[in-house]
């Protein structure tokens, strides 16, 4: 998507849809509210008028113009009280109806724009105008995206090129989690990895039989109940100057998760595509820093695999070695995105960076207390909380601190091993960080986010369609970066 910048006036926009914003204050005076649009505020006002609009955040109404502005389409979207995130609502609603209406020129006059508001109205509205109809074969179901975009105010045209690249990443990620197992699967996910390859950016990738080399015992045991064998993944992007820190992303990467021998219903299968959603954001992060090269070094890691049933499924009973020595007994095989980030974190300790994060759709624990807005962020690290915190409100994405107790630890002790992959269902979100914090080492300052409620969202919520979202791509990209 191309991004023009303009102070003309938004009614000489020959675009397919021209939107224009109005707050919830301006809304009992529409008139004066449209007067970008000439003549035609008037008549434009009293047609919605009939439909009820207040200007709330991501209300839209759409009229035809026809023919007097050279615009084909006016949407009239609700600024609410025009913080930032409203302003990424109202965008994502201009997005969404621009795609409804096969449009693929737009234009935005939404008043004049921070920086901030500006960054959040560029992605605010790819999210709306994305979809995923790669395999709509009726051509009235194929909608095209908008090639170009042009944003009327006092927008602040400096915050392109960094904003352009989150949207990069975030629209591979949506794309990965919303393709089928069948097109992404643990090579095919190496095989995305290896495509970021640049004069920064190395990328290494370990086979099945390598995994087992390493001690990587908690990626083989889940892999090694599919046909599609598992791989490990490394990125690695190093900045042209000195490094002020070095970051370790690891990505839970469960291309197809059917819940191994603790066989999932079919209901709850149908979406695991979805459960390889966190490195999907490591990858989309990785696409960001391709174009925005920052001064800091990160890493990223990913254990990729299918979690399925054969007769060499991993067990319930088993006891997994992971990497850094210490031993797993299996309660549910079902619990398998924390065996695959043990052995990732452990990997991941090995290079001593600064900071750790992981992220994974790990429990429907935390969709349960969270909902689908909100990631959980999990952290005994109370500067990197407020830190991740602050890049979440930034970016518009949904961040809440759970707690991380120690006593919980109780529910993980285990008869023959070290610890088990479970701790039954009370707190447990809270119990698979814990299980995560064993394969971390002391004095590295780590944070787990359990991505499973916004990383896929089963219908339509706010201005994102059903499928893949991209949450914390932006988020992580503005940690590193700011």
């Amino acid at each position: 998507m191309n991004v023009h910048y303009s102070t003309a006036s938004a009614a000489d926009a020959a675009v397919g849809l021209l939107a224009v914003g109005v707050s919830k204050a301006d809304a009992n005076d529409l008139t004066r509210a449209l007067s970008s649009l000439g003549d035609l505020a008037a008549s434009i006002a009293a047609s919605i008028h009939t439909h009820d609009f207040t200007g709330a955040a991501g209300q839209s109404i759409i009229v035809a113009s026809l023919g007097r502005i050279p615009a084909r389409y006016i949407a009239v979207v609700g600024l609410g009280e025009s913080s930032d995130d409203e302003y990424r609502r109202a965008a994502g609603a201009a997005g969404k109806e621009a795609r409804e209406r096969r449009v693929t020129s737009a234009a935005l006059s939404l008043g004049d724009l921070s920086p901030a508001q500006t960054r959040a109205v560029m992605e605010g509205f790819a999210a709306g105008n994305y979809r995923f109809d790669k395999y709509k074969t009726r051509e009235r179901d194929q909608k095209p995206a908008v090639e170009d975009l042009h944003v009327f105010g006092a927008a602040d045209a400096s915050v392109q090129d960094k904003t352009q690249a989150i949207i990069a990443g975030q629209t591979l990620t949506r794309d990965l989690v919303n393709e089928p197992a069948a097109v992404i699967y643990p090579e095919a996910l190496a095989q995305v990895a290896r495509d970021l390859a640049n004069d920064q950016i190395t990328v290494t990738i370990w086979d099945e039989k390598k995994i087992v080399e390493e001690n990587m015992g908690g990626i083989t045991a889940v892999g090694q109940g599919s046909d599609r064998p598992a791989r490990f993944i490394h990125l690695h992007y190093r900045p042209t100057g000195e490094a002020r820190q070095t970051v370790a992303l690891c990505g839970k990467g469960v291309t197809f998760d059917a819940g191994g021998l603790s066989l999932k219903s079919s209901a709850g299968m149908q979406t695991m595509r979805c459960d390889m959603g966190g490195s999907g954001v490591v990858l989309g992060v990785f696409r960001a820093l391709a174009d925005i090269r920052p001064d800091v070094e990160v890493h990223g890691i990913i254990g990729a695999v299918e979690n399925m049933v054969n007769g060499n499924s991993f067990k319930l009973g088993d006891i997994l070695h992971i990497r850094n020595g210490k031993t797993v007994e299996i309660h549910n095989t079902d619990a398998e995105g924390r065996l695959v980030l043990a052995d990732c974190l452990s990997y991941a300790c090995e290079l001593k960076p600064d900071t750790i994060i992981d992220l994974a759709t790990l429990t429907g624990a935390a969709v349960v207390a969270l909902g689908e807005y909100y990631s959980a962020l999990f952290t005994n690290y109370d500067d990197l909380a407020a830190e991740l915190h602050r890049s979440a409100d930034d970016a518009g994405e949904g961040l809440w601190r759970m707690p991380l107790p120690d006593f919980y630890k109780d529910k993980l002790k285990a008869e023959w091993a070290d610890v088990k992959n479970v701790g039954g269902r009370a707190a447990g979100s809270t119990t698979a960080a814990l299980f995560l914090s064993e394969f971390v080492e002391d004095g590295i300052p780590w944070a787990h986010l359990d991505i499973a409620g916004p990383t896929f969202f089963n219908t339509a919520f706010r201005h994102f369609r059903p499928g893949g979202t991209g949450q914390m791509v932006s988020t992580l990209t503005r940690w590193l970066t700011d």
